[in-house]
C-alpha cells in the first residue's frame, strides 16, 4: 500500500480570518432576522401610556369593591353552534338570585398572544336576566373573555376569564 502524497492544507491567517468573519456573519444575520420577526409580530402593549393607566387605578379599585358589594352572579358560556357561529350567553342575577334586567352587556374576545384577532360581541337582552350574542368566523383556541355590564352608561360589572373554544 502506498500512502497518499497529498500535503495537508495549511492553516493560515487568511483562512482563520475568513472562518471568523463567516461564523459571526451567520450569528449576526440570524440575530437580525429573529429581532425583525419579533418586532413585526409583537402585537403591542396593553396600554398606550402606563402613567395614564396608573392615574385611573384608584377608580378601578373602587369599582371592583363596589362590584363585590353588589354580589352579582354572572355566568357566561361561549359555545360553537352547528353552523360554526360562536354564541355567547350570559345569565346575570343579583345577590338574592333575582334576574338582572335593563343592563347593556358587551363581550370582548381577546387572543392572549395576538391583539389583531380581538373581536367584540354585543349582547341583546332576551329577558329573565339572559343576554346573548354571536360571532361568525371565530377561530378555535384560547381566548380571554372580557365581559362588561353597563347600566345608564356606568360600568356595573367587569370580569376577565380565559376560555377555550373548539
Amino acid at each position: 500500500m502506498s500512502r497518499s502524497s497529498a500535503k495537508p492544507r495549511q492553516l493560515t491567517g487568511k483562512v482563520v480570518l475568513a472562518s471568523l468573519v463567516a461564523f459571526f456573519g451567520v450569528v449576526f444575520g440570524v440575530n437580525g432576522l429573529m429581532m425583525t420577526l419579533a418586532i413585526k409580530t409583537l402585537p403591542g402593549t396593553e396600554v398606550d401610556s402606563a402613567y395614564a393607566a396608573s392615574l385611573g387605578y384608584e377608580n378601578e379599585i373602587a369599582a371592583a369593591r363596589d362590584q363585590e358589594v353588589r354580589g352579582w352572579k354572572v355566568d357566561a358560556r361561549l359555545t360553537r353552534e352547528p353552523d360554526g357561529k360562536a354564541m355567547l350567553r350570559v345569565e346575570a342575577r343579583d345577590k338574592a338570585g333575582l334576574p338582572l334586567t335593563g343592563l347593556s352587556f358587551v363581550g370582548r374576545l381577546e387572543r392572549p398572544a395576538d391583539k389583531q384577532f380581538d373581536r367584540e360581541i354585543l349582547l341583546a337582552e332576551l329577558g329573565g336576566g339572559v343576554y346573548q350574542g354571536g360571532l361568525t368566523e371565530l377561530m378555535p383556541g384560547r381566548w380571554d373573555l372580557v365581559l362588561e355590564g353597563d347600566q345608564s352608561a356606568v360600568r356595573m360589572f367587569l370580569s376577565k376569564n380565559r376560555l377555550k373554544l373548539d
